[in-house]
């Protein structure tokens, strides 16, 4: 007889959640008093996201998130993570908040609270205030203190209430992404900018952090949700190779989690950029604000990365996983080539692999030790479909969910304090520049008449949270 599988458990005290994220959701882009984001400019763009869609309606949560947090009550979820739209508090990045714009965070944080759902704010995923972006947006220093006044605006009205709090989402995209391979808003393509645009951001989060800890009760914990890559060199025994994942190290992990918690940018990344800054935009006391102790970290995982020293004779496609783009997001990376990993993909072309997370928890756990980690996004795209009768049948997600999982908790028996996992995402959304041809939903979205249908992926991650324990991937 074969042995009994073991159950794969997970402490009593872990987090199970969700995330979404304002602009992907919310709708109601014009009600309130809320003004155009850089999401909203861009969008309207035309040729800028698939079909030229937008979140103008999204999946309209802002009409419906009661209905919403009903379900992730439903679901047995014990936590959830939103972020706030930046321009539906503050509308021009400056001056007083608009008090109908909190009104309705104020009611979303009540209503989690009375379902016994602890809610997890991001104050910023990547939705700048258009009038900020007119003044030049994040390669602009003053950008970094317009979200201090922000931070403490949202801290003082939520702070009572929310226990977790994250600064930024991903800085990477909005820096890389945003500026220098102009797939995301607001679409520019100026790689010097980019760096700048990534000092700014981690001046933001340093003094967002401090302002937030001004606000708000001792007890609350600030984080930063960071995409860190898992960079893997094409032969592991050139060194040519190794060079080129040094470099894209520093340009994806280096340039964030350096200052943030070292204090410091890394020599090699200042070395290897130096053709386009000379930094002298970090300022005297710069990297001090950056290096606010942090109370946690957020981890952000998909894919890993691969990638070779560029053959400049035959250089095969790109494979970075960011968009379509003539523009490269690594400013002053040309010598690298990207490549595909090898196995089963999503719909969004990406490899699914596990071991990726389990490496990236490791690192962080020697890296910044006693610092607790929670998995703040981890999700796949599939081409889901109702069937005949309605209910929408993903197993593959259950699968990558269960591998994923495994994953965390191989690294929980490792040593690592992981204190939580958010899914990406809750709900299927718009997937900015892909609009809605993507769908990352445990719940299935019919965006014709909104009608919100748990996939089973959504039955099997709920009762994992409910029991501690991962189900059988066979029973759903």
């Amino acid at each position: 007889m074969p042995e009994p599988v073991t159950p794969v458990t997970f402490p009593p005290a872990f987090l199970w959640g969700a995330a979404t994220s304002a602009y992907q959701i919310e709708g109601a882009v014009r009600e309130d008093g809320r003004t155009p984001s850089i999401w909203d400019t861009f969008s309207h763009t035309p040729g800028k996201t698939a079909g030229g869609e937008t979140g103008d309606i999204a999946v309209d949560h802002y009409h419906r998130y009661r209905d919403d947090v009903a379900l992730m009550a439903d679901l047995g979820l014990s936590a959830y993570r939103f972020s706030i739209s930046w321009s539906r508090v503050q509308p021009t990045g400056r001056g007083p908040a608009v008090q109908v714009g909190l009104d309705f965070y104020r009611k979303l944080v009540d209503e989690l609270l009375a379902k016994g759902i602890k809610p997890a704010v991001t104050l910023y995923h990547w939705d700048l205030p258009q009038e900020l972006e007119d003044a030049g947006g994040w390669p602009e220093r003053d950008t970094a203190f317009r979200f201090a006044e922000y931070a403490q605006i949202v801290g003082e009205a939520l702070g009572d209430r929310v226990e977790n709090w994250i600064t930024l989402n991903e800085p990477w995209c909005s820096a890389f992404l945003g500026y220098a391979s102009g797939v995301h808003a607001p679409g520019r393509t100026d790689p010097a900018a980019s760096l700048k645009a990534a000092h700014h951001l981690n001046l933001a989060h340093g003094l967002g952090t401090s302002a937030l800890r001004a606000a708000m009760p001792a007890r609350n914990s600030v984080a930063i949700s960071l995409n860190s890559s898992v960079v893997r060199p094409l032969s592991p025994g050139d060194p040519a190779d190794l060079a080129a994942v040094r470099k894209i190290d520093d340009l994806a992990n280096g340039v964030f989690h350096d200052p943030i918690l070292r204090g410091a940018y890394p020599e090699t990344l200042l070395a290897a950029t130096s053709s386009l800054t000379d930094w002298s935009y970090v300022l005297d006391g710069d990297l001090r604000a950056v290096n606010q102790p942090l109370d946690a970290l957020g981890l952000n995982y998909y894919t890993p990365t691969l990638v070779s020293a560029a053959d400049t004779t035959a250089q095969g496609p790109r494979s970075d996983g960011h968009g379509a783009s003539a523009h490269s997001p690594w400013p002053a990376a040309d010598d690298v080539a990207f490549h595909q990993t090898p196995g089963e993909r999503t719909e969004m072309g990406w490899t699914i692999d596990p071991t990726g997370l389990h490496d990236l928890i490791m690192r962080y756990t020697r890296e910044a030790p006693g610092l607790p980690l929670y998995i703040t996004e981890n999700g796949a795209a599939y081409d889901d479909k109702p069937d005949p009768d309605g209910r929408v049948h993903d197993p593959e997600r259950v699968a990558y969910l269960h591998g994923h999982l495994s994953a965390v908790r191989r690294a929980i028996t490792d040593g690592a304090d992981v204190r939580g996992y958010y899914l990406w995402s809750l709900l299927d959304n718009f997937e900015w520049a892909y609009g809605y041809e993507k769908r990352f939903g445990a719940v299935y979205v019919d965006y014709a008449t909104q009608t919100r249908t748990p996939k089973s992926s959504a039955h099997w991650y709920g009762e994992a949270a409910r029991t501690g324990t991962l189900p059988d991937v066979a029973t759903h």
